[in-house]
């Protein structure tokens, strides 16, 4: 890849990190596995990077991949994900400090969401992201009916969870 490819990259995973920071909160529950899935989230970034057509928003592919990476790695195994180095690339992303719990409410709903299933979890991620049911029913491959009674089970379910 060159350089200009490399830079362009690092450039859109610097402006829309939250995304994976978001994610990497969703699917881990301490400071160190979050940062090796966001790691490793970038590094599938990267590789997948070549192939971004630019069918959709950067955003959108970003959620997609990322929402992939987290749930393949927990579903193969509830440790810690291996990582790979990523020092083969010439830009670093400069992370912002990202502290998810400044907010006693902000914790509580991500134990919560943290008890649901994988799919689940991505479905509420990207309905708390403010997209809509048709770009949801698009990341996640179903359609737009079943992401609506999807969400409403969850919402439920969420109900349950935080008001036993």
């Amino acid at each position: 890849m060159t350089q200009e490819l490399e830079h362009q990259f690092v450039s859109q995973l610097e402006a829309n990190q939250n995304i994976v920071h978001k994610v990497c909160s969703l699917y881990t529950d301490n400071r160190e596995a979050h940062n090796d899935l966001f790691q490793e989230i970038a590094i599938q970034l990267w590789k997948a990077y070549p192939r971004f057509r630019g069918d959709s928003k950067f955003s959108t592919w970003m959620y997609r991949v990322a929402l992939n990476t987290a749930i393949t790695l927990y579903r193969k195994s509830k440790k810690q994900p291996r990582t790979q180095d990523f020092d083969a690339v010439l830009y670093r992303v400069k992370a912002e400090y990202y502290d998810p719990s400044q907010e006693q409410q902000l914790n509580l709903m991500y134990s919560a969401i943290r008890e649901l299933g994988d799919i689940d979890k991505a479905l509420v991620f990207l309905y708390l992201e403010d997209r809509n049911y048709s770009e949801i029913a698009e990341t996640l491959g179903i359609s737009e009916v079943n992401a609506r009674v999807k969400m409403n089970r969850i919402k439920t379910k969420l109900k349950t969870i935080l008001n036993p």
